[in-house]
């Protein structure tokens, strides 16, 4: 069933269409400010049907715009939920869609995605370090959320500002002495050391936050002998995909320009690809490589993937060279 919904005037959110088969009509019921530029909002279903339960770590990708979607982790309990809770930092360089949420106010109707992990626990670790840093800890609440229900080690670590540490509380009250709060680099990395020489065998780590902290807490775990297979990050965003050198698909050679992601090119020339977040977050748009080498700036792959270079994320990776060949 595909549903048409109405736009809203321009000084309120709108309301985008058509709501797919793997997508949710759902209606604002919560709004608060966390902090400075982090607004907490909750969503359940318009027509008050039971929503699915859904594996920590999980994002919901939120329809703001005809063709674009942004993707954020859901923060609330994961069993047999009455809503879903997201929280959002506005970006005021961005594209629009965070401003977008922060003007969106109980009562309107929003389309998302049914909910999708990249970033999940490992059921199987003996013990889980968990970093966040800013708005990074959304993912990472929910994986304290997951360790609470299931009493499973762990121990947080959070960097943020002072006075801008949306859901430190929440941390507080679900891991009391577990969480660790710090607000500089230095000190987070200065933490984290001890954490990783102390850790059982088996242990994983999971991190989520800028681009910057994610490779600084990667490269200390690399430098603590700990194997790449249990280190798992996740960024707010993925790089920037602009900037690289252009290039075209075969099949039907497409170009692509400087300003132009690939999705969107093949998009623009009528080829049907999946895709929800657009960030390289959600594995949906994943396309299989035939040829050339591909600069991957996506927040999906694994590294062995990568490696391998048969697949590739169109909406943020690029070539290496001038053209790559791909199976559409």
């Amino acid at each position: 069933m595909t549903l048409e919904i109405d736009t809203l005037g321009t000084d309120q959110a709108p309301v985008v269409g058509p709501v797919g088969p793997r997508e949710l009509l759902m209606r604002v019921v919560g709004v608060r400010d966390l902090c400075p530029d982090v607004r907490e909002v909750t969503f359940a279903r318009a027509d008050g049907v039971d929503l699915p339960s859904f594996a920590a770590g999980s994002h919901l990708a939120v329809a703001w715009r005809d063709g674009e979607r942004n993707s954020y982790s859901l923060t609330g309990p994961m069993i047999e939920p009455r809503d879903y809770t997201i929280s959002v930092r506005r970006d005021r360089s961005g594209r629009g869609g965070s401003a977008w949420i922060h003007r969106l106010a109980v009562g309107d109707l929003v389309v998302t995605s049914t909910p999708r992990s990249a970033f999940a626990p490992v059921a199987a670790a003996r013990h889980s370090v968990l970093v966040a840093g800013g708005i990074g800890v959304t993912p990472i609440l929910s994986h304290v959320r997951d360790a609470v229900l299931w009493n499973r080690s762990f121990e947080v670590l959070y960097a943020h500002r002072p006075g801008f540490g949306p859901h430190a509380d929440d941390l507080r009250e679900l891991a009391g002495h577990r969480v660790t709060i710090v607000h500089s680099g230095r000190d987070l990395l200065a933490e984290l050391a001890s954490r990783l020489a102390d850790a059982p065998l088996g242990a994983h780590l999971f991190t989520c936050g800028p681009v910057g902290m994610i490779e600084a807490v990667a490269a200390a775990a690399r430098d603590a002998g700990w194997p790449g297979k249990r280190v798992h990050s996740e960024p707010f965003a993925s790089a920037a995909p602009l900037g690289g050198t252009s290039f075209a698909a075969r099949g039907a050679v497409v170009p692509v320009g400087e300003q132009t992601t690939l999705l969107e090119a093949l998009l623009a020339r009528g080829v049907a690809v999946p895709n929800l977040c657009r960030q390289g977050v959600c594995g949906e748009c994943k396309l299989t490589v035939r040829g050339g080498r591909i600069d991957h700036r996506d927040a999906y792959l694994t590294d062995d993937e990568r490696a391998a270079g048969d697949v590739m994320m169109p909406c943020v990776s690029r070539a290496v060279g001038d053209q790559v060949e791909l199976e559409l």
